[in-house]
This record gives C-alpha cells, sequence and structure tokens, in this order.
C-alpha cells in the first residue's frame, strides 16, 4: 500500500567542473572599474549543447558561482556569439553576483546548427532552451532574463507565452519590433540596416572578422548608399548577399505578410513577469523602450525605466556601470527577493542641459504640449499665426543630400553634435527663440505638426530639436522624420514624431527647430519623383515650403528646484 505523503523529489547532485572562463574574458573583466565586488569565483562548462525546437544543436555555455547553495539562473540568448564581450558582461560579471547564466548563441550563430531566420525561431527555440533547463541538476526552477539589442527581442520572445519559471526580465536598449528599426515614417534607416547587416552576419564568428567587416562597410559606405539603384549594392561593402537583409530593406509597408508575427509589442500587452526597461536618449531603438514601458503600464505590469545620456552602443560602455547596477538590483529583487537595491521610484532619467539625474513616479510626467510657430524671419515664437500662408522654402537635391549628424545611431557618429555645418547649408532651414530668461525643462515626447507644399508632390521632411548655447553653438536633442504627398500648390499636413526627451534649456540658451528633407544615409534619399528608394535610378529636386501653420509640439515643465545629483564623470 502507498503511502499518502511523497517525499519530495530531490535533484541529482551536481559536480561543478573545474574549468575557468576564457582568458580574453578574464582580462577584460578586469580592466572595468565602477562595478560591485566580486562575490563569487566562477566556473565554466562551455560548449553544451541544447536542442532546438528542430533539434538543431544550439551551443551553449554556463558560467556558475563556485559555491555552495542554489542560485538563480539568467537565460542570454545572443545571434553575436558568446565570446566578447557577452562572456564578462553576461557570463562573468552577472555569475560572480550569485547566477547561473546561461549564454546561447541562436540557432544558424556562434557554431549552433540551423540556419538563422531574423526573428523567426527565437520564441520556440527559448521554449525549448526553458525545457533543457528543467533537466539540469543545478536549476533551482527560478529563472530571468537579461540583455541588449536583439538580446531583447528573444526576452519579448520567450514572453508570448512566459514559462512558469520566468520571474524577471531585464531588456537593455532592447529589439521588440524588426519593422521600426529598419524603416520609421515611411523612409528606410539605411545605414541603421547595413550596421545591422555587419553585426548579424560577422559579429558571432568573433571579434577580428567583425572588425574587419566593420571598417569595410566604413570605406565603402559613400558608395554602397549612392548606388543606383540601391537594391543590392550592400553586397560590395559586406563580402556577400544577406537574403533577410534584402528583404527587409525593400519592404517598407508594416502590413505585408512578410512583417507578419515579427513585432512582439503584444507580449507586453498581458505580461505578468516584472520587467525592467533600459534605454538612452540617442539609442536607435529609445522609441521601442517607451512604446513597452507605455505597454506594461498599462497592463498593470510591475516595471521600471531608466534613461541615461548614451547611445546605443555607450549604453553598453561609457553607462556600463549604471546599466549593470540597475540590472543586478531588478534582477536580486525578482529572483532573490533583495530589494535594497532598488530605487524609490519607478523611472529614473538623466536630464540634458542639467547633467543630472531625476526620479521620477512615472513617464511622461504630465502635461499638455505646447505650440510653438515659426516665422518668416526665422523666429520661433508661441504667437499663434493668423493664416497658413507660405513662409519660406527651400530646395533639396537627392543628388547632394543633407547630411547625417548625430542622433538615434547605431555607429559611433550617434548622439549630441555641434550642429553648426549643417546649418550653414541651403536646403536647412532653422527657426530661433528668443534668449531664455529663465530655464525651460522639457519632459516627454516631442512632435512636430507640419504644413508643407511641393512641387514634385514627394518629400521627406525631417525636424529636429536643437538647444543654442550662449556662445550660438547648435546642438541636437531629437528628431524624426515623415514623408510627405502634396498635390498641387495645397499645403499637406503631416505629424512627425520626434522621439521623447529629458532637457533643460538653460538661461541664455534659445530653443531651436531645424527643418531639412533628410539626412543621408541615416536614411535612405527620397528620390522625389514617387519611385521607389532602393529601385529609383534618377531622382529630381525639389522645392519644400514650409507654411505658417506648422507648430513645434514641447512638453514645457516648471523646472525642478531640487534636481538629482550631478553624473559623474
Amino acid at each position: 500500500m502507498t503511502s499518502p505523503t511523497q517525499e519530495p523529489v530531490s535533484r541529482p547532485v551536481w559536480a561543478p567542473p573545474a574549468g575557468k572562463p576564457p582568458l580574453a574574458a578574464r582580462m577584460m573583466r578586469a580592466t572595468w572599474r565602477r562595478l560591485p565586488a566580486k562575490l563569487h569565483e566562477v566556473g565554466w562548462e562551455p560548449g553544451l549543447v541544447v536542442p532546438a525546437a528542430d533539434g538543431s544543436p544550439l551551443v551553449t555555455d554556463h558560467y556558475f558561482p563556485r559555491a555552495e547553495g542554489d542560485f538563480p539562473t539568467l537565460l542570454v540568448r545572443s545571434p553575436y556569439g558568446r565570446g566578447l564581450p557577452w562572456s564578462p558582461m553576461y557570463g562573468l560579471l552577472f555569475a560572480e553576483q550569485g547566477f547561473h547564466v546561461v549564454l546561447q548563441s541562436c540557432r544558424g550563430t556562434g557554431g549552433s546548427g540551423g540556419a538563422f531566420d531574423l526573428w523567426r525561431n527565437e520564441a520556440e527555440d527559448g521554449r525549448a532552451t526553458v525545457s533543457w533547463l528543467r533537466e539540469q541538476p543545478w536549476f533551482d526552477g527560478t529563472l530571468g532574463t537579461v540583455g541588449p539589442s536583439y538580446l531583447g527581442y528573444v526576452q519579448w520572445a520567450l514572453a508570448l507565452d512566459p514559462p512558469p519559471e520566468l520571474k524577471a526580465m531585464v531588456v537593455q536598449v532592447g529589439l521588440h519590433d524588426p519593422h521600426a528599426l529598419f524603416h520609421a515614417g515611411g523612409a528606410l534607416h539605411l545605414e541603421t540596416a547595413l550596421a545591422v547587416g555587419v553585426g548579424m552576419t560577422y559579429q558571432h564568428r568573433g571579434m577580428g572578422p567583425f572588425l574587419k567587416a566593420t571598417l569595410r562597410l566604413q570605406r565603402r559606405l559613400r558608395e554602397v548608399t549612392t548606388a543606383k539603384p540601391l537594391r543590392g549594392a550592400y553586397a560590395a561593402a559586406l563580402g556577400n548577399e544577406v537574403p533577410w537583409l534584402d528583404e527587409v530593406m525593400t519592404r517598407p509597408d508594416a502590413d505585408d505578410p512578410y512583417w507578419r508575427g515579427a513585432s512582439l509589442a503584444e507580449s507586453a500587452t498581458r505580461l505578468r513577469v516584472p520587467t525592467s526597461l533600459i534605454t538612452g536618449w540617442h539609442d536607435a531603438l529609445a522609441d521601442q523602450t517607451f512604446g513597452q514601458y507605455e505597454r506594461l503600464r498599462a497592463a498593470g505590469c510591475e516595471t521600471s525605466l531608466l534613461v541615461g545620456p548614451w547611445t546605443h552602443t555607450s549604453a553598453l560602455q561609457q553607462g556600463w556601470p549604471e546599466v549593470f547596477f540597475e540590472s543586478l538590483a531588478w534582477l536580486r529583487a525578482h529572483l532573490g527577493s533583495d530589494p535594497s537595491g532598488l530605487r524609490p521610484t519607478r523611472v529614473r532619467v538623466h536630464v540634458g542641459g542639467e547633467n543630472a539625474w531625476r526620479n521620477l513616479g512615472d513617464w511622461p510626467p504630465a502635461a499638455d504640449p505646447g505650440p510653438w510657430f515659426p516665422t518668416a524671419q526665422g523666429h520661433l515664437t508661441r504667437q499663434t499665426p493668423t493664416d497658413s500662408a507660405p513662409l519660406t522654402s527651400f530646395r533639396h537635391d537627392p543628388d547632394d543630400p543633407t547630411p547625417s549628424l548625430g542622433g538615434p545611431l547605431l555607429s559611433r557618429t550617434a548622439g549630441p553634435r555641434d550642429n553648426g555645418t549643417l546649418e550653414a547649408r541651403d536646403d536647412v532651414l532653422t527657426f530661433t527663440g528668443p534668449p531664455l530668461t529663465e530655464p525651460v525643462d522639457i519632459l516627454g515626447p516631442v512632435s512636430a505638426r507640419l504644413s508643407v507644399s511641393t512641387d514634385t508632390g514627394h518629400a521627406d521632411v525631417f525636424s529636429r530639436l536643437c538647444d543654442v548655447d550662449t556662445e550660438g553653438r547648435s546642438v541636437n536633442i531629437c528628431d524624426g522624420l515623415g514623408s510627405v504627398r502634396t498635390h498641387g500648390q495645397e499645403p499637406s499636413q503631416i505629424t512627425v514624431p520626434m522621439s521623447h526627451t529629458a532637457h533643460r534649456f538653460a538661461v541664455g540658451h534659445r530653443i531651436r527647430w531645424q527643418i531639412s528633407a533628410g539626412p543621408h544615409p541615416r536614411y535612405a534619399r527620397n528620390p522625389g519623383n514617387g519611385e521607389p528608394a532602393v529601385d529609383a535610378t534618377s531622382f529630381a529636386p525639389v522645392r519644400i515650403t514650409v507654411h505658417a501653420d506648422s507648430a513645434l509640439m514641447l512638453a514645457a515643465h516648471a523646472p525642478d528646484r531640487e534636481p538629482g545629483p550631478a553624473v559623474d564623470g
């Protein structure tokens, strides 16, 4: 007769292997400063094979604390390889702090079997990996995920149907919508598409091949981005054709069947897993982070938001100490029941112009965006215009396009820059407010409500907010682009989202609105004649006229009299 009480099933005894983490990872780890002290020595179990959903072998490395007891597990799935910098940043650092870390190469990358198919296999392969984890003697049933960029996408994929073991997520400068990465406002993010092509194709092969490919792209960037037609020209820079890159560059419509299932926005609409979101004001994926934060809040999911003065890459470099502390505190709180590192507020943002951090209850703070209007004299005013008459115009020549300068890019040229040389061009308009007698804080989304006419019927319009200091130096804060169709001399109205910002315009500074027709090669050139940007072989110069009822929409707030502490360095 069986006893009505059963003994709990014990896990098999695990004998930790003796391997040390790779020397290169340990050497890189030794160079980092301003990080928490190591709590544990770290062991390494490389080359484990995890069966993917289709049976393909997914090569996986296991980092673990050399200490007695149970520790929670972090799953990090990457298409960029398992070497530098991922090994020290995620394997070593988190294992030192008391986590098992499973660092896995996505299907078709880093030695894993099968073929890499951008975004399509991540949900099922993530679930297959969790099934494998359940069989490991060191897995205690408590799981978290962490990682940046595409390593954020794989987290949202797992969150579509989260396993019961998943207790926390940390999405750093993360992706959830591939279409929005490659296209915005009807235009192709050309430079981003090329950078992603290089990263996805070469980074998982090691730092040597990746750096060589990056340098080749830099040398041939002008040749590739000015080719007529643009379609397929990237092969000279990437070294070969990349089928998925052809697809994403030539399918601008988000409703195209190709993109079906690509966006994981719905993950956040019903998620209950506590999720920390981290981005930078000049991150190419910042708007995706703000979108997911809004969805998580609407769903009632526990969430936090950190926004620093970073680009997509500098968040993981100069910003890494802040990003790591934020990530570690969230994971300890939700995987280890240690909330001592959590901040008291849901949101923490860096305020540009003030160079200080500010804790906020939510994002964006409550405010009604107010309009600033352009004048024919190049001023920016709060006075409402009396009509929609033409104000001024400029001629944009796609064969001599307005150059890219700073902003939310994936390249090293991203971020805030002096816009003086750009604003001296004939194809760039500026409208500038008077010197401020009191500071003005802009906190929240920025947009442009544009009324424009053209002489060809086809144009892109680029809108940028700048801060002009007392020496006349104009620095970009945030921006956006939209495509517009016009008919005859009648103006068309278009609203151009310009992302979010937290910025203080200081006393004596001036608010500037910059308008042009699309920075290149950040965006593919609009041919001006209605042809698709990737297939056009002829271009038409276009004259763009800005009308008086255009407005820059800014969410102004009364200055905080008790700002947060200044940023070190």
